[in-house]
């Protein structure tokens, strides 16, 4: 069986990470802030700060 190198391991990793980051700021979080009443302008700061750390990764 082929074993998948540790550099395209951690490639995926990241990926992975940043693509739920993304879907979370996108998604998720403007859902579950309207369901708790958030005002707008913290769920765009909100969405901000995922969308800043899903760059990082």
């Amino acid at each position: 069986m082929n074993k998948i190198p540790e550099a395209d391991n951690k490639e995926l990793a990241s990926l992975l990470l940043g693509a739920g980051f993304a879907l979370a700021a996108l998604i998720v979080l403007p859902a579950v802030a309207q369901r708790v009443g958030l005002g707008s302008s913290l769920t765009i700061a909100l969405r901000g700060a995922l969308m800043r750390a899903s760059n990082r990764i």
